[in-house]
């Protein structure tokens, strides 16, 4: 198991918040790192790549001004790059993260080494997002720093591996930094994925309900009001695989239980207007009973990640180790 140097000592709690699509920015990220948990974003959350540069810039020296005035180094940040042949802008996003020098790198729907070799020659780190063992040993082959693999019940694109078989298939081959993604909306679940043999959890729902989230009007209304029934796992959105929520398919005018697949993800043309009008989130939405500030999320996983694993230790006490010896 293995946390990267550059995180050590700068996290309250092993989290990456997620980069969601239409969902993340500047605020959500900068929170996020000031409480402790690494905060990303979707270079695609910007129009252009000039705004994607803005943002960069924008957050490295709020971060910045935050260590100057506390003393204390918030967390790092990352940008999540799609790598698809479908993106069109995705080299000249990869030049201005290079030059921010963003210290992580998010990499999904696709893998290229040369952005691999050239995001290691910038001092950055390159997580990947895996949904099969397959892709797994790839990206691992491949030499990146970070799996992040993403199980049955996360939200937006998602595999179907249930996260047990995931972490445990991936530690026989990959020493790396490995993250749980799908269904971890507490610090309890955490604790959990630590336990299993992950180093860090992947949570992307629970920080889509709050108040820095760029939440389009009445999705935090819609999040807080569903549970694991209302989660559809389908193609037939963008093209790939994922977790969206029962009734905005049902207010976009499609039927849940009726719906037909597209061609292909196509990231130029029906990506965003798929997204915008129909919502994605995990299974775990159940667990969304408010909407606070990123801050005070970060603060109620800590808490609760520290108590499960005190109550872990508990367990271990001697009548318990006697009687299973």
């Amino acid at each position: 198991m293995a946390l990267p140097q550059s995180f050590v000592g700068r996290l309250t709690v092993p989290i990456v918040a997620a980069p969601m699509f239409l969902i993340s920015g500047p605020d959500l990220v900068v929170e996020c790192c000031r409480a402790g948990v690494v905060g990303t974003f979707p270079a695609l959350n910007r129009r252009t790549t000039e705004g994607h540069a803005e943002w960069l810039a924008e957050i490295a020296e709020r971060l910045a001004a935050i260590e100057s005035r506390t003393g204390v180094a918030p967390a790092p940040f990352g940008v999540n790059l799609v790598v698809n042949k479908s993106n069109r802008r995705l080299e000249a996003d990869l030049a201005a993260t290079l030059a921010a020098r963003v210290p992580l790198v998010v990499t999904s729907l696709g893998l290229d080494r040369d952005l691999i070799r050239a995001v290691h020659e910038a001092g950055g780190l390159v997580f990947h997002d895996v949904t099969t063992i397959a892709h797994a040993r790839k990206a691992a082959e491949a030499g990146v720093d970070g799996l992040i693999a993403v199980c049955h019940g996360a939200g937006g694109h998602a595999g179907r591996l249930n996260p047990l078989v995931a972490i445990a298939e991936i530690r026989r081959f990959f020493a790396g930094t490995l993250l749980l993604a799908g269904t971890v909306t507490n610090g309890a679940e955490v604790a959990a994925a630590r336990l299993l043999g992950a180093d860090m959890a992947y949570v992307g729902t629970g920080f889509m309900a709050t108040r820095e989230s760029l939440a389009a009007t009445g999705l935090e209304a819609m999040l807080v009001a569903s549970g694991p029934d209302d989660i559809v796992y389908t193609p037939a959105i963008s093209g790939v695989p994922g977790n969206f929520l029962r009734p905005s398919i049902v207010a976009a005018g499609r039927d849940p239980d009726d719906l037909s697949a597209p061609a292909r993800l196509d990231l130029a043309t029906g990506e965003a207007k798929a997204w915008k009008d129909i919502w994605a989130a995990g299974q775990g939405v159940g667990g969304i009973d408010d909407i606070p500030s990123a801050g005070d999320l970060c603060a109620r996983f800590t808490r609760d990640y520290r108590a499960a694993l005190d109550q872990a230790g508990a367990l271990l006490d001697e009548p318990t180790r006697a009687a299973v010896a």
